[in-house]
């Protein structure tokens, strides 16, 4: 039986990845293909702490993964991986703007950025 999911995460950024990667602490993404549990997909290698097997994401943004309901991995870190690439592409495309960006981490656990324009 299959347990691997897919997600529409829309992490189509190489540099925004990247960016996630170092400041979470991971391996720089790889390029390839990527074993999952039960398939080989193409896409970019993620490897999340304590994660039996990498996210793969694909060409359209989709995150391929399989945390076994827990037991491969926890859910949490994927959450923590996915806030971290939506503020690292927030802060990218506000700076290509020409904008500045402060970044703010609140006591739940939210990130808030405030963005200058044209700063």
């Amino acid at each position: 039986m299959s347990h691997t999911v897919s997600i529409k995460a829309q992490v189509k950024c190489q540099t925004a990845l990247a960016a996630t990667c170092l400041r979470l602490g991971l391996p720089a993404p790889t390029h390839g293909q990527v074993r999952l549990f039960d398939q080989i997909a193409t896409g970019t290698g993620v490897q999340l702490p304590g994660w039996r097997f990498p996210l793969c994401i694909t060409s359209d943004g989709s995150v391929l993964h399989d945390h076994f309901q827990g037991l491969w991995g926890k859910p949490k870190e994927l959450s923590r991986f996915l806030q971290a690439y939506a503020t690292e592409a927030a802060k990218l495309q506000a700076r290509r703007q020409g904008h500045s960006v402060t970044e703010t981490q609140l006591a739940d656990g939210t990130i808030q950025l405030t963005v200058e324009l044209g700063a």
